[in-house]
């Protein structure tokens, strides 16, 4: 991920007016805005969100932020322009870093900067984003937050009037897909369907478990096979005999390594 500070020259205070994160992989942007800052002081396509105290700007309107301020894949001399920038292909972060955000829109510029250097604010913001995600056994979502605090979400109470959520509903396919969106500002199912992470906040019922009780149990109380064998003093052809058996059963089956819970393997232990 690279972290651009957001600067309008023509504001008298020099401080920036909010931060552009680009995910490289994922090839995805998300803006933070300055907390507090005027409609009239942001970036003309962010006034409507300013104007509802909202600050986080989803990606697909920092994609559209960027796009509006860099020169369109379809120009027609584009070649010869990518060829005196030194680029052999097309890539509309590396032109918006070249050009430093400069556009004839706005005033606005950005500048790289560290993680390190983001205000106290930002950073406490994007703690409250998704670390983990995975499925509970009722096929309810279990959210895990940088936070350290997590939160159940039960998908019915989302579907009134939400299609999307009734897919994920009567698919488990599209259920197990789950996994953290990007930046942990959502979880997304096969990377189509995304619930933001202030829904889930807003929805999700919170535990009193903390994500790092269950980040220390799978730690500490989930073995592999290896690791079974050792506790048992058996070998893997018998530990396979006893998994077959009903006597122990693996908390995750692979391919290679299955994963068992200690509980059970010592609980197999004093029998």
């Amino acid at each position: 991920m690279k972290t651009y500070a957001i600067y309008d020259d023509e504001m008298h205070s020099k401080e920036a007016i909010g931060y552009l994160f680009y995910y490289e992989k994922a090839n995805e942007y998300i803006i933070e805005l300055k907390e507090g800052i005027d409609e009239w002081d942001a970036p003309l396509l962010f006034q409507g969100i300013v104007k509802k105290n909202i600050y986080t700007v989803p990606k697909d309107a920092a994609a559209l932020w960027v796009k509006e301020r860099v020169i369109p894949s379809g120009r027609q001399n584009i070649g010869e322009i990518l060829k005196q920038a030194k680029m052999k292909e097309y890539n509309e972060m590396r032109l918006l870093a070249l050009a430093k955000g400069i556009c004839s829109q706005d005033s606005c510029c950005i500048e790289e900067i560290s993680d390190d250097d983001l205000p106290e604010d930002i950073q406490k913001r994007r703690s409250k984003n998704v670390s983990d995600c995975f499925v509970s056994e009722d096929k309810q979502i279990i959210c895990l937050f940088k936070d350290n605090t997590v939160r159940k979400l039960d998908l019915n109470k989302l579907k009134e009037n939400n299609a999307d959520i009734l897919r994920i509903l009567k698919s488990d396919d599209l259920l197990y897909s789950v996994k953290v969106g990007v930046g942990g500002y959502s979880i997304s199912f096969h990377d189509t369907i995304e619930i933001p992470v202030d829904t889930i906040r807003e929805k999700g019922v919170l535990l009193s478990v903390t994500a790092n009780d269950i980040l220390g149990f799978a730690r500490t109380n989930i073995a592999d096979t290896t690791k079974v064998c050792e506790m048992l003093e058996c070998s893997r052809q018998n530990l396979s005999y006893l998994a077959k058996t009903g006597k122990l059963t693996p908390f995750i089956c692979g391919t290679k390594e299955n994963l068992y819970t200690k509980g059970e393997v010592e609980k197999l232990m004093c029998e």
